[in-house]
């Protein structure tokens, strides 16, 4: 591993600072979306859905993992997508005693409603944008995600002494939830 320049140092402080804005900006979104929707689910419970549609089945225990977040939380979440027709419990092919969760064909609708509102308010905050810089965001974000997901991948298993500390790359102490 190469030493950092300074330079190096203080590009990577600046988007530091950008990326404790953007994760704020987005808790806050979080928050305001978080509320119970008209149809009675909480706006969490979709990320679960989201999940199921971009990943297949999966069991409780593997959505809580993947989501970060308690099996408590996952099977409540979970027990109202399947309540609302929009999740299904299936016998486990590898083991028939667990269950997985699948989206239904009401759950891939209400995905694809819910994927083209959030692209219809995306595209409405950056109308005023030029067209190569919505491309470009789209491509370094891509690429940051890609390298995150590396990295994490890299520390699987590890106790990652020296690395980033969670709350001084998101400003955000899970502790106090």
């Amino acid at each position: 591993m190469t030493v950092p320049s300074q330079d190096d140092l203080d590009v990577a402080d600046a988007l530091g600072g950008q990326l404790v804005r953007f994760y704020r900006a987005m808790a806050k979104t979080k928050s305001y979306l978080s509320k119970i929707g008209p149809d009675g689910i909480e706006r969490a419970a979709y990320a679960i859905l989201f999940y199921l549609v971009n990943n297949g089945p999966q069991r409780t225990s593997a959505l809580a993992e993947a989501l970060h977040s308690d099996i408590s939380t996952v099977s409540r979440q979970s027990s109202t997508l399947v309540q609302h027709g929009l999740v299904e419990r299936t016998a486990d092919p590898e083991d028939g005693r667990a269950t997985l969760l699948a989206p239904t064909g009401e759950g891939l609708r209400v995905f694809e409603e819910n994927r083209k509102q959030r692209a219809r308010w995306i595209a409405s905050m950056l109308q005023e944008w030029p067209r190569e810089d919505r491309v470009a965001v789209a491509s370094l974000l891509d690429r940051l995600n890609a390298e995150i997901e590396q990295f994490h991948a890299g520390l699987a298993g590890d106790s990652a002494p020296g690395g980033p500390d969670h709350d001084q790359v998101t400003g955000h102490d899970d502790t106090n939830g």
